[in-house]
């Protein structure tokens, strides 16, 4: 899986040198993204939704209902544009989620915080698609047990947004 990512990553940093970023005003995304960080994986469904040229809102919700190890996660982020070139649009943003796991039939639950800068760039042909990568820092805290961790998403992790 990890190969998997890295080609992936490559073939869309290559082919993104024909690429045009995209004034996102008013324009309502929906997708994916797995970014609460528990210590299992959690996909979730994703809304981005740009009210202006330089502020995003993201919100995302995933659940797994699995026996003796369920998890539930939903979370926004405020995103602000800071930079914009003929490729990505460049922004910071702040989120926060409300997360609970279950491990060994005992449930666990908490939130988390993060402060990220990322960049979404679109793919010719696909102008309507786009892809995310984020880097910055977290807290995770769910009941007597708090994480600081290190941030960094790919695409695969950060979302793969279509844009209406």
């Amino acid at each position: 899986m990890r190969l998997f990512t890295t080609l992936s990553f490559a073939a869309i940093l290559i082919t993104s040198a024909s690429a045009g970023a995209r004034d996102l005003s008013s324009r309502l995304g929906v997708g994916y993204s797995d970014q609460f960080g528990l210590t299992q994986s959690l996909p979730s469904l994703a809304i981005r939704y740009y009210p202006n040229a330089d502020y995003g809102i993201m919100g995302s919700l995933g659940v797994d209902t699995a026996k003796d190890n369920s998890r539930f996660g939903f979370g926004a982020k405020i995103a602000k544009i800071v930079f914009r070139e003929d490729h990505l649009n460049f922004y910071t943003a702040a989120g926060a989620a409300v997360v609970s796991q279950e491990t060994a039939g005992k449930n666990s639950s908490g939130f988390a915080l993060s402060g990220v800068a990322g960049a979404e760039f679109f793919m010719p042909g696909l102008e309507n698609l786009s892809f995310s990568f984020e880097a910055g820092i977290g807290i995770v805290s769910i009941s007597s047990e708090t994480r600081f961790r290190t941030i960094g998403d790919s695409p695969l992790t950060a979302g793969i947004i279509f844009y209406f």
